[in-house]
């Protein structure tokens, strides 16, 4: 139910925003879900952590905001659940024994709601042969693998830290638009991106409160 919450609205959310506002959204959502969920259960960050967190939590505003635009309430409050959603989705994968197993069963069952809500919106199906492969390549292979590494990652992380290490995804997803794409390499990137992972590395390598 979460991976299936998690995809279908940032999915929806995505028709009616764009893509800075979307991932500010997410991942803000995620950050408060597990980060809220992980002191209700007593963790306890500690001053040198939570500034870690906090300078992390910057660079990704810095990261975002500039190619951010409004957003229509409908298209924030489904993102918005979307972290959420996948905030319970790594809370409840640090159980998992079986990663991959796991992984491949949430994937089952969350494709046959995604096939019962596609029903609904049956009169305006759009696609073709490419589009349904790079469909299959997204969430059958780079997902579902990505997500198996991440549920066996989880099992040595508790909330908090589990939450902060996710800011990492914007920077590479960054990354990647520079090798893949030939987008430009500006001084806010640099800049955004040293914040995150200097944040990151504060919080990995500072030792957590105890209860």
């Amino acid at each position: 139910m979460a991976l299936f919450a998690y995809a279908g609205g940032f999915s929806f959310a995505y028709v009616s925003m764009p893509a800075g506002t979307g991932a500010l959204l997410l991942f803000g959502a995620v950050q408060a879900s597990m980060i809220g969920y992980g002191l209700w259960r007593g963790e306890r960050m500690g001053a040198v952590r939570s500034a870690g967190l906090v300078c992390a939590m910057a660079g990704l505003v810095a990261l975002c905001l500039p190619g951010a635009g409004a957003a229509p309430w409908s298209g924030s409050l489904l993102m918005l659940g979307a972290g959420v959603a996948w905030g319970v989705y790594s809370l409840r994968g640090r159980a998992a024994q079986d990663p991959i197993g796991a992984t491949a069963g949430n994937f089952l069952r969350a494709t046959c709601l995604a096939g019962a809500l596609s029903l609904a919106f049956l009169g305006s199906w759009h696609w073709d042969a490419r589009g349904v492969a790079l469909a299959v390549a997204s969430g059958a292979l780079t997902s579902g693998l990505g997500y198996a590494v991440w549920y066996t990652a989880l099992r040595g992380l508790n909330a908090s830290t589990a939450a902060t290490v996710q800011l990492s995804v914007p920077v590479i997803a960054a990354a990647a638009g520079i090798v893949l794409l030939d987008e430009a390499l500006s001084l806010s990137l640099v800049l955004s991106s040293g914040a995150i992972l200097g944040g990151i590395a504060v919080v990995l390598f500072t030792r957590p409160k105890a209860r």
